[in-house]
């Protein structure tokens, strides 16, 4: 239990946070061709953070 709140409601927190973020991620890097990013994105759970600056940085421009 952290700030009162239980355990089970984090981990459920967690999930509605990261997984559109992982979402979004994984088909950028699909779309743009970036298998090591989709590896990287699909393998470590970093709980949105390194979706984030992939989608953020990392991504190929459209032009």
């Amino acid at each position: 239990m952290f700030l009162g709140i239980p355990d089970n409601i984090w981990v459920a927190l967690a999930l509605i946070w990261s997984l559109p973020w992982k979402g979004v991620a994984l088909w950028k890097s699909a779309r743009n061709r970036q298998p090591a990013w989709f590896i990287a994105v699909l393998l470590v759970n970093t709980l949105g953070i390194l979706e984030i600056v992939y989608i953020s940085f990392f991504q190929r421009d459209k032009n």
